[in-house]
């Protein structure tokens, strides 16, 4: 196989979608013959800073390849680490390359105004010499693992929302009801669902302690930066009643101590409190494909940690993300659009009319089933998880991935898991994962319960 000059192979090849170019083997084939240094650094709130050191050629010859090899790591790296200023250090053709890609109106000017939005600062692409990168400062703060006293737990899915009441370590009560965050514009919909809950699960405790939530997305300071769940609702709108949404569903119960947290970051907290270990990178495959990241030192890194907007597949072809624009991301892989996407070419035709957890679920009925043809989209996505498991390893320290989410239930979830170890025992056995399916409860419901340790009570 060939991409801009570099030559790789790909022994596996998703069985339903064989034109997919894992992004791992393009990187390794590109660095078996990139000699020059080059430095990505990354700045995001109180002076945090990422650092990333790699290679390019330098030569004309390969240009495209270098400028297409570097795009798509800061790409990468500014969904998994986060930031508002990309200093390139080095190449000054790779570095106007990359800020007229990153500009207000270049091709990527979704993420410029996103990342602008998260930060609330200008986005800007600078310039240094390679010997002039900046020094590497990052963060780390330890989150949840509290269970004393009496919590709600509440965990904010697209498709549905859960909530668990917690009392000493205990569950008493946890429950999944469906709910439309994603096609509703009033977000006053929002907030009546999410205090129903959250009455619902008190209504089970003698009093309430402390609130910690699970949701998808960007948040800062507890605040909502930015989120698909309220993707439809008007900017005034969002700002008014959104950014702030959580703190005031929490005063609805009463004046306790309260976290929101990224829902990837809960997953991965899941993971690290049932293996009592640290290392774990959580993927949560639902309505979109939420990460989390406890490093080896149990702390979270302070990373948006957004790999649904990050790119996998190198395929010029690749499906396209509605939201951002760009093609080839994790959002069309390991989520249940993954899995709409890959219906019909197993030869399965889902009703126009259904939504995509609607789909999902007819999907799942049929793997239940043992209809391979169902099977076959989770072995296929097993396929791009066993390629995708290294690229991440580039970015993270992993020594466990934890796997949650609806994608991930019953048979289908079993198979896919089957098939990842496959090919990273095949094409990466260098790689040595632990990779954890927990109990079918545990793949719903888990990240309430761990959602509901984060706060500290005072």
């Amino acid at each position: 196989m060939k991409l801009y000059g570099i030559e790789f192979s790909v022994k596996n090849a998703p069985q339903l979608d064989p034109h997919f170019i894992p992004m791992e083997q393009f990187f390794r084939g590109f660095l078996k013959t990139a000699k020059q240094p080059l430095a990505i650094a990354i700045e995001r709130e109180a002076g945090y800073i990422s650092v990333y050191d790699t290679f390019i050629h330098g030569t004309p010859d390969m240009q495209q390849a270098d400028f297409y090899y570097v795009e798509r790591l800061v790409k990468f790296l500014m969904w998994a680490k986060g930031g508002f200023c990309v200093t390139i250090c080095g190449s000054r053709e790779v570095y106007e390359y990359i800020k007229s890609n990153y500009s207000a109106d270049g091709k990527r000017g979704f993420d410029v105004k996103t990342m602008s939005d998260v930060y609330e600062q200008s986005f800007k692409v600078v310039h240094l010499p390679y010997d002039q990168k900046p020094t590497e400062r990052e963060s780390s703060k330890p989150l949840g693992g509290h269970m004393d006293g009496c919590r709600i737990g509440f965990d904010a899915g697209g498709s549905d929302r859960k909530v668990s009441a917690v009392m000493d370590g205990e569950v008493l009560y946890s429950e999944e009801v469906v709910w439309s965050p994603k096609t509703t514009t009033d977000p006053d919909y929002h907030f009546n669902e999410i205090v129903t809950a959250m009455k619902t699960a008190a209504s089970k405790l003698p009093r309430v302690d402390a609130i910690g939530i699970s949701s998808a997305g960007i948040y800062v300071n507890n605040r909502t930066m930015l989120a698909s769940l309220f993707l439809k609702v008007p900017k005034d709108q969002f700002d008014a009643k959104v950014k702030n949404i959580y703190e005031r569903a929490c005063r609805e119960i009463g004046e306790v101590p309260f976290t929101v947290a990224n829902d990837g970051d809960v997953t991965a907290l899941a993971g690290a409190m049932d293996l009592n270990d640290t290392g774990v990178l959580g993927i949560a495959m639902g309505t979109s494909e939420a990460v989390g990241y406890v490093a080896k030192d149990g702390n979270i890194t302070g990373w948006l940690n957004e790999l649904a907007f990050a790119p996998v597949d190198a395929h010029s072809q690749a499906m396209e993300d509605e939201w951002s624009g760009d093609i080839g991301c994790g959002v069309k892989y390991f989520s249940q659009d993954g899995v709409v996407k890959l219906a019909p070419k197993a030869g399965i035709s889902l009703g126009e009319n259904l939504t995509q957890a609607e789909k999902l679920k007819e999907v799942q009925k049929l793997a239940e089933q043992d209809m391979e043809s169902a099977l076959a989209i989770y072995d296929s996505i097993g396929c791009y998880l066993g390629h995708t498991l290294p690229l991440y390893a580039r970015f993270y320290n992993i020594k466990h991935l934890l796997l949650l989410g609806r994608v991930t239930s019953g048979k289908g979830g079993e198979r896919m898991l089957e098939r990842c170890r496959a090919v990273l025992a095949e094409e990466y056995p260098e790689l040595n994962i632990n990779i954890v399916l927990p109990d079918e409860k545990s793949r719903r419901v888990g990240q309430s319960v761990a959602a509901a340790g984060l706060p500290a009570i005072k």
